[in-house]
């Protein structure tokens, strides 16, 4: 039970929640609006996306305890890491490539594509020997992962289509989240930079990791307000636009706080909010005014 417990506890809400569950909905729901959503296709799909989030949870906390990232500071005050943790790493990410072959198998290749792609994001954010997080290119994984291939994987399941609305609704989790790991790694700014985490926050400075992930989480709402004003979304999805409420009281905080740690989790928290609140009410938008109009 005890060993059970660990690995559920592995499944941390950022990831499980926000990163994860978000813009699969998103996809979802734009099929939705588009031509129906497949039932079986999309609770296999949700249960692959389940699988690999265990996985990109459990080699993070993996790999980031065999690099030290954590131990930096309080190296006596963590237990060190159990291979357990690596192991059900592999087999969330074997579960989940399983998954997405017997889709594609159903609905085609673009399916297992997403999936490798998604995979390769997940599996080599920390792990050797390419480390995207180490290079500087982790941000813009993750942007990717949780965005366009997430959002438009989600889609096809259904519709067996592709869209440019859809790759432009994409944009919106993607900025969103890429915003969010900058915003994650400004707290995190020394022991990154002593174990040669060379991410965008260690490269720019702790100053511009603010100006950049306000402007990424900025971009999402220009690129909603655009498209409802172009007609390109639903005027529903305005409602996604009150999440500059919490993006104001992140940049309030940030602003006088980057450099304390501990007084910056507070900034931490709104960014969450906000991407909870624009990816989550773009999303009820879409199905809102879908609903309307088909009934």
């Amino acid at each position: 039970m005890r060993r059970l417990l660990r690995v559920v506890m592995l499944i941390r809400y950022r990831f499980f929640l926000y990163a994860g569950l978000l813009p699969y909905l998103l996809g979802a729901a734009l099929a939705y609006a588009s031509s129906g959503v497949n039932g079986a296709m999309f609770w296999s799909g949700f249960g692959g996306v389940v699988l690999a989030v265990i996985g990109v949870e459990a080699f993070n906390e993996y790999f980031d305890a065999r690099m030290g990232t954590d131990r930096v500071f309080n190296p006596a005050d963590l237990p060190p890491i159990s291979d357990a943790v690596f192991w059900c790493g592999v087999l969330a990410f074997a579960s989940a490539l399983a998954v997405g072959a017997y889709i594609s198998y159903r609905i085609g290749w673009p399916i297992l594509a997403f999936a490798l792609l998604g995979g390769l994001a997940g599996i080599f954010y920390e792990a050797p020997p390419i480390r995207w997080s180490y290079r500087g290119l982790g941000e813009l994984v993750i942007g990717l992962a949780y965005g366009p291939w997430m959002v438009l994987g989600s889609l096809y399941l259904s519709t067996r289509a592709l869209s440019w609305q859809a790759f432009m609704a994409s944009l919106v989790p993607g900025l969103s989240i890429m915003s969010l790991a900058v915003v994650n790694a400004i707290p995190d700014y020394h022991q990154d930079l002593l174990v040669g985490k060379r991410n965008l926050v260690v490269r720019l400075g702790r100053a511009k990791g603010v100006l950049l992930y306000l402007a990424l989480a900025g971009a999402a709402l220009v690129i909603i307000a655009a498209g409802v004003l172009a007609h390109f979304f639903p005027v529903d999805c305005a409602v996604a636009l009150v999440a500059v409420v919490p993006l104001i009281m992140s940049a309030r905080r940030a602003r006088s706080t980057f450099t304390t740690p501990r007084r910056f989790i507070p900034a931490v928290q709104a960014l969450v909010a906000y991407y909870t609140l624009v990816t989550g009410l773009f999303t009820a938008g879409i199905v809102l005014h879908t609903w309307r109009t088909a009934s």
